[in-house]
């Protein structure tokens, strides 16, 4: 039976990737302030008192936040049953990307976890109009 023989180990150049720049002040600014416009229109409709039957999560506020380049839409979720692991809970359903130049890629949250890109490099504008009237990007 043949010895298998390891390459010798050596050293490879691995330049850095260039750094992604931030998003301008001015940006997170009005994105966040549209987008409370759009979470006030929908919080009467997804934000409903408790149910009586109290072994299902419910909404109890909606929001936004930023981290990095990512805008979020926020769903918050009380656990009232006598089995849950905490009382409340958050869901990030919707995602904005800046990708410059005042664009954005829109996407959603996927039943698997996964965020699936939909549209590339829209208008904020074009953004919270596909936001309202899809129903992908709404909470569940």
């Amino acid at each position: 039976m043949a010895i298998r023989k390891l390459p010798p180990k050596m050293w490879v150049y691995a330049p850095r990737s260039t750094p992604k720049t931030g998003v301008p002040e001015a940006v997170k600014i009005e994105v966040s302030q549209q987008s409370q416009k759009l979470i006030d229109e929908w919080k009467p409709q997804y934000i409903q008192p408790p149910p009586e039957d109290m072994r299902w999560n419910y909404i109890v506020d909606l929001f936004t936040k930023w981290h990095r380049n990512y805008f979020y839409f926020v769903a918050k979720y009380a656990c009232p049953g006598p089995t849950a692991i905490s009382p409340f809970f958050e869901s990030l359903f919707t995602r904005l990307e800046y990708v410059g130049e005042d664009r954005f890629n829109l996407s959603f949250m996927r039943h698997t976890g996964k965020w699936v890109e939909v549209e590339q490099g829209i208008t904020l504008t074009n953004a919270l109009n596909s936001i309202r009237s899809d129903g992908f990007y709404h909470p569940s």
